[in-house]
């Protein structure tokens, strides 16, 4: 799948107006500030990955974009893609080692954030540079493309606003690890964390096929069904030409195929109830073997959801109210 804004057109169309220079001078005076008020020194690991709410939004977000970019991670607790994106974006903000901080955003508690930004559907990524907001991508995405996002605009800070990122001391604030019992490893944890492994690595048919060999002996692991309905979507969409999809669905809107390939990639780029409404007027107009494939694509993208989310919910109801 390819992100939306993934090539960060919008940074280097923002480097090309005069807002730039005024936010990079403002930038400068930030940190100049900062610095004759003792700051800018180490911070812990734990201050590249934070919470951000409406309440201190001016002050953890478009203060600190003053002196390192902040991505911004819009999130939800019911949505199951964000579960997914979510901890490789966690864990990339510590491998970069201050270059970026991640700020994390629940829109369930923060919808006026959601609306400034204006964002239809999560998992949506931003990035706030020297105060500019600037959209990365939405929907799930593959670590390469991810890594290849941040390098962009990590090298955008630096060379257009001066934004050499944070020094981070490992040792610095940090409270002493508490004793803990080890864990007890569930009897598929090997198998799924390959499967991890491999979707990070861009390997979709290894990680569909260790999914695939979970279920084989669980049929009813929940983990391995969401695994591989979102590994099996990606797939399905990496390759589509997403202008020709929606087109094709534009001009044919009985040709169940081209509305199958158009909601795959509704809900990769993060627009659920599209994606669900286009399946559901599919079955609605159709009969057949044509109704039977809409229906049952409907089914496995509410699987990429999971069954607990309301939109899955509504969508079921909606389905039984076209097919009875």
């Amino acid at each position: 799948m390819q992100p939306r804004n993934m090539s960060m057109s919008g940074v280097v169309d923002l480097a090309a107006v005069k807002a730039a220079g005024e936010a990079k001078a403002k930038a400068e005076q930030t940190r100049a500030e900062a610095a004759r008020q003792g700051g800018g020194g180490a911070v812990p690991p734990s201050a590249l990955v934070i919470d951000v709410d409406e309440a201190g939004f001016e002050r953890d977000v478009l203060q600190r974009s003053a002196e390192v970019p902040v991505v911004l991670d819009f999130w939800a607790e019911w949505c199951e893609p964000c579960k997914q994106l979510s901890p490789v974006l966690e864990r990339l903000a510590l491998e970069y080692n201050g270059r970026f901080v991640l700020a994390k955003v629940d829109v369930e508690a923060n919808q006026m954030l959601m609306q400034q930004f204006g964002i239809q559907g999560i998992p949506a990524v931003f990035a706030v540079v020297a105060g500019q907001a600037l959209p990365l991508f939405q929907g799930l995405a593959p670590e390469p493309q991810i890594r290849e996002t941040l390098d962009q605009l990590i090298q955008v800070g630096e060379q257009r606003f001066g934004l050499t990122g944070l020094t981070v001391d490992a040792d610095a604030g940090e409270p002493a690890a508490a004793s803990a019992p080890a864990p007890v490893a569930g009897p598929y944890d090997a198998a799924l964390e390959a499967a991890v492994d491999a979707l990070d690595a861009g390997d979709l048919g290894g990680a569909i096929q260790a999914y695939k060999n979970v279920l084989s002996d669980d049929p009813g692991n929940s983990e391995a069904k969401l695994g591989l309905a979102q590994a099996e979507l990606l797939s399905r969409v990496r390759e589509m030409d997403p202008q020709k999809v929606r087109q094709d669905a534009a001009d044919r809107p009985d040709d169940v195929r081209s509305q199958i390939a158009a909601a795959d990639l509704d809900l990769a780029g993060g627009h659920v109830q599209d994606a669900f409404g286009r399946l559901v007027e599919a079955v609605r107009r159709t009969a057949g073997e044509d109704r039977d494939a809409a229906r049952l694509r409907l089914l496995e993208l509410f699987e990429v959801i999971g069954p607990d989310d309301p939109r899955v919910t509504a969508a079921r109801t909606a389905l039984a109210r076209v097919l009875f």
